[in-house]
């Protein structure tokens, strides 16, 4: 087929899908036309190539036994066809992970023997161990029905392996951000729409020729990835060899390198897992890092042993799940050495996450819970991978236990720590041969590059800029605050003044009520109660409201109980401690406080409470992470290993340098929904200097790591000062063509494009963003004079203003809903803005007294008018299907009175007084519509007369057969309600019921009445019956 079409460059066909096609073709995947699929489909709702399948199952799949060769009966394949299909009970993750598990594993099915006898055999659905055996097709425009066929979509291209869906594209063109085809993909994996392609979905990608970005089924927008190719000859040569005439594009490359026959199958059996209900495709550096991997340890050592190495990936880039899929790989694919597996971790989460990851592969880890179980999993060999906490080495290394294969790989986490050290030793006093893989989320520093070297060398790195560029996750702003030790009086005022010098009279009062207890404390209390008040106000003006969290790390136990009592008595902020027990040093220079009365009655009262120190550590974590807690205190525990993604801002009174900066200040990295960075609040003076632009670190904190590892770590707080003026420029763009720029209603009417109101809501998202950040720091905020800082003030009054009216005015959803919070604590806290009510998805038209309050707040008649259209559209638009007669007379009369008002046939006031009018009929439903004497009355019935007479009204004349259609109308509605059983929605055996059933009615028409309907018009009435009766009967 030709993909080409010469039109127009820059349509999306001919830009992104077709070249797509073209190159995949190339690459090994074999074309197959929409209407080919349809045949092997049955319904718009399947998605498996049964055809395909079926053949294939039967090629790829055999067994012997007793020295027979078998295959499989026609009745098993046809069951494994039908068992793959699992429905989508459990949800779509769910729903994916044992479908996964069937392409992983196969299925068992018993099998009648020669001898008479049975036994089940393994029937697979890929054939891993010979990728050649599998055949690989692409079609385009793969329309999909939802289950009850309200919603219909139809992704550009989707990927066949042996006839099951693995992957999907959708393109866009240049001109439109691959962020409209990650909405769309996501959208059309919501329950509504059609899950049941993406049940079997291994990856799914987002092009637009200049920008691809992939991802799994139920990933977040924010999590899909960008792929960076580091095997770029291979790529070359395959871009080389199928890109002739033309230069090869960003989807090109993306496309070689992720959609390969051979990479797509490698990315999904070593790539994919499943943590804690989440499906997780690996991103680039993960990929490449466990590849590099393997290379390594494929290599022998001077002593003749496999040669290890470090993994450098910066937190919050997966380095955990790295260390998973190392691990399976490792297992599955140097299975004939008889490999195993030793995951030494100090952390507890991870033991768990990776006995659940490897539940969706053959293999099976065991968990060490004590130095004794170590040594027995050790000497039984029954397990593959083994996971432990470091410190169980001792006692292993004590009992003299000695293993000397070279076939047993340790991999350490957190290896750069001060612990491994002795450790490391012991470790190889038991496994001196072994392969060892240090991984760290932290750079090395410049002492330690020549002492890791006992690993071997440094196999890949993921550098903390890497992981800004690629948006893994969110950068640093730091922001350095100086208490002053030396309390007095006078130093105490004046800064209070400059703290509070943002504040209303009232606002100063009750902070000075706050306030007026620190005079009378020793200096130590009184600067953790002056910390306490900072921290207070702070996260009260910027992120109280937004659902973004804070940590606070102290140096002492009984620091981080006074700070708690600080907030308790403020009565702001819901506040929680968590230490370990008093007697235990949680870092290496931290003090004994087991003689600390507050901190051990503190410890009791806390154990008394939850039962044991595990319980009282997990519930407040859980706590944190759900958001039930605005500030999480802590001294060393939970800086290290803890991933709370809501965390936006660590403030730090403790003396943290290196490595353990690195890792505290990491804890606000991690990406989540409105977070555009995390903010580090210094109270200690740990970075003295910072320039961003050299990115030059220096002081206690960092200078021991050599500068170039450093890039991008942090940035300083100032940074924020040039952005909101660049937000603000682009805002002020948005309106250039705007004349009166004074004039609201010009203004409004200039938003009436969908197009531009969209280009104003994000822009005002971003301005809201950036004024954010500065009003949240004393720093930044005196950057700007009164008169400029007010000049942004008031235009996020007004814009905001303006977002609420053509909100109302034109019913739009709400806008980057992730950070309404922030916009709306911005207006309410900073700017003291009380008349600008919080924006909420559109009121439902039916909803008669708050749509009058929301018109109440609109100027113009017009604007009131538009308003009432644009509700009813809305509703018009999402209940059609019950009734399309009925609500296309409403649509109509709208579409007049439109065309009147524009053509100034009526005033704006009579446009306003016909749109009330017919709102008035809408909500009591009088659709100035007569029905037939039979059918009065019934409401049902009405509908299906709608529907019907709709469809065949050029076959014949309607108002010679109204009797007839009425008994049409009458019997469907009967025939419906027959089978209006709980399940009947989800259910097609009574679908196709329902349809006999019609289809038998109209037969019994043609011969008793010679009412004569052709086949296709019988089968469009019973299409639209059905979807109208699945709207009305549930």
């Amino acid at each position: 087929m030709s993909y080409k079409n010469q039109g127009d460059l820059y349509l999306e066909d001919n830009i992104s899908k077709y070249p797509a096609i073209e190159l995949l073709c190339k690459l090994g995947y074999k074309y197959i036309s929409p209407e080919e699929c349809m045949c092997q489909r049955g319904t718009l709702y399947n998605v498996l190539l049964k055809d395909i399948l079926r053949k294939q199952l039967n090629a790829i799949n055999q067994f012997e036994f007793g020295g027979i060769t078998y295959k499989f009966t026609s009745d098993n394949v046809e069951r494994a066809i039908e068992d793959l299909d699992e429905p989508l009970t459990d949800g779509l993750i769910r729903t994916s992970e044992k479908i996964y598990d069937a392409l992983m594993l196969g299925k068992s099915y018993l099998e009648k023997l020669a001898d008479g006898t049975s036994k089940s055999f393994n029937l697979k659905y890929i054939d891993w161990e010979h990728p050649e055996n599998n055949v690989f097709h692409v079609t385009e425009e793969f329309s999909v029905d939802s289950w009850d066929k309200q919603k219909n979509a139809r992704p550009d291209i989707v990927l066949f392996i042996n006839g099951i869906p693995f992957g999907v594209i959708e393109c866009k063109s240049p001109t439109v951000t691959e962020d409209q085809a990650i909405e769309q993909m996501i959208r059309n994996q919501g329950k509504n729409y059609i899950p049941q392609l993406f049940k079997f979905a291994q990856i799914v990608v987002a092009t637009n020729k200049n920008s691809l970005k992939y991802a799994t089924c139920g990933t977040g927008k924010n999590f899909w990835c960008v792929w960076h190719e580091q095997y770029t000859k291979w790529q070359d040569k395959l871009i080389s060899q199928n890109i002739v005439g033309r230069e090869p594009t960003v989807q090109d490359r993306g496309i070689v390198s992720l959609l390969t026959p051979e990479r797509l199958l490698k990315l999904t059996k070593y790539f994919i897992l499943y943590d804690a209900n989440i499906k997780k495709i690996c991103r680039y550096q993960q990929f490449f890092a466990v590849e590099e991997i393997i290379k390594t340890i494929n290599t022998n050592d001077a002593a003749g042993n496999r040669q290890g190495g470090v993994i450098w990936h910066t937190q919050g880039s997966g380095k955990s799940l790295t260390m998973v899929m190392v691990a399976k790989y490792i297992l599955e694919e140097m299975s004939s050495c008889n490999p195993r597996v030793i995951i030494v971790t100090d952390r507890k989460e991870l033991d768990k996450q990776i006995a659940k990851t490897f539940l969706h592969t053959r293999l099976s880890p065991a968990r060490a819970t004590s130095g004794k179980h170590l040594i027995e999993l050790i000497n039984n060999g029954s397990a593959d991978v083994i996971t432990s906490v470091i410190n169980k080495f001792n006692t292993v290394e004590n009992s003299g236990l000695n293993n000397l294969s070279r076939d047993i790989f340790v991999l350490v986490d957190e290896s750069h720590r001060s612990n491994y050290g002795s450790l490391a030793a012991k470790m190889r006093t038991v496994f001196p041969n072994a392969c060892y893989i240090g991984f760290t989320g932290t750079p090395l520093m410049k002492s330690e590059k020549n002492t890791m070297a006992k690993f071997g060398k440094l196999i890949h790195k993921y550098t903390i800029k890497d992981g800004v560029d690629d948006k893994a996750i969110v950068p640093l702003i730091y922001e350095g605050k100086f208490v002053e030790q030396n309390v007095d009086e006078k130093n105490i005022d004046l800064w209070f003044d400059q703290v509070t010098k943002r504040l209303t009279d009232a606002q100063k009062a009750d902070l000075r009520a706050k306030w007026s207890s620190i005079k009378k404390l020793t200096s130590t209390d009184a600067r953790i109660k002056r910390i306490a008040l900072d921290i207070n106000q702070h996260f009260l003006e910027g992120y109280k409201n937004t659902g973004f969290k804070a940590m606070l790390a102290c140096n002492y136990k009984k620091d981080a109980i006074r700070y708690q009592k600080c907030f308790e008595e403020f009565g702001d902020l819901v506040t929680a401690v968590v230490i370990s027990a008093p007697d235990m040093r949680e870092g290496s220079t931290d003090v004994d406080e087991s003689t600390d009365d507050l901190v051990v009655s503190f410890w009791n009262k806390m154990i008394n409470q939850y039962g044991n120190a595990d319980d009282y550590e997990e519930t407040i974590k859980n706590k944190f992470i759900d958001g039930e807690i605005d500030i999480l205190i802590v001294c060393s525990k939970l800086l290290t290993g803890f991933d709370a993604p809501r965390t936006q801002v660590l403030y730090i009174d403790k003396e943290l340098k290196d490595h353990s900066l690195l890792q505290a200040i990491a804890r606000t990295n991690r990406l989540f929904d409105g977070k555009d960075f995390g903010l580090i609040v210094d109270y200690r003076g740990l970075i003295n200097e910072l320039d961003s632009a050299m990115e030059v670190y220096s002081g206690a904190g960092l200078e021991n790591f050599d500068t170039e590892d450093m890039k991008g770590t942090i940035v300083d707080i100032m940074a924020c000062v040039s952005r909101l003026r660049e937000a603000y420029s682009h805002i002020c763009d948005v309106f250039a063509p705007v004349k009166n720029k004074k004039d609201t209603e010009e203004t409004e009417l200039y938003l009436a494009d969908e197009k531009i109101r969209g280009e104003f809501y994000d822009a005002l998202c971003v301005f809201g963003r950036a004024l954010t950040a500065v009003v949240n720091s004393e720093k930044a905020y005196a950057a700007f004079d009164k008169e400029e800082i007010n000049k942004y003030k008031s235009s996020f009054v007004f814009y905001s203003k303006l977002r609420r009216s053509v909100k109302i005015r034109y019913a739009d959803a709400i806008d980057n809903r992730e950070y309404e919070k922030q916009m709306q604590n911005l207006l309410d806290t900073h700017l003291s803005v009380k008349d600008i009510k919080q924006i909420t998805n559109p009121v439902d038209i039916l909803n008669e007294g708050e749509l009058e309050k929301e018109l109440e707040e609109l100027g113009s008649m017009r604007s009131k008018a538009d308003s009432i259209v644009s509700h009813m559209t809305r509703s018009i638009k999402a209940n059609r299907d019950e009734n399309p007669a009925y609500y296309d007379s409403f649509s109509n009369r709208i579409k007049q009175a439109l065309e009147d008002y524009k053509n100034r046939v009526i005033s704006e006031a009579e446009y306003l007084d016909k749109m009330k009018s017919i709102m008035a009929d809408y909500r009591k439903g009088n659709a100035n519509i007569t029905y037939p004497e039979k059918i009065k009355g019934n409401v049902h019935a009405q509908a299906f007369y709608g529907v019907i007479a709709a469809i065949i009204d050029d076959k014949i004349n309607i108002n010679e057969n109204i009797d007839i259609i009425s008994d049409i109308a009458l019997e469907v509605t009967s025939i419906i309600q027959k089978h209006d059983t709980v399940d009947w929605q989800t259910n097609k055996e009574i679908h196709n019921k329902i349809a006999q059933e019609i289809d038998d009615l109209f037969y019994r028409l043609e011969k008793e009445q010679n009412f004569v309907i052709d086949f296709d018009t019988i089968d469009k009435i019973i299409e639209n019956v059905i979807t109208v009766a699945l709207r009305r009967f549930k």
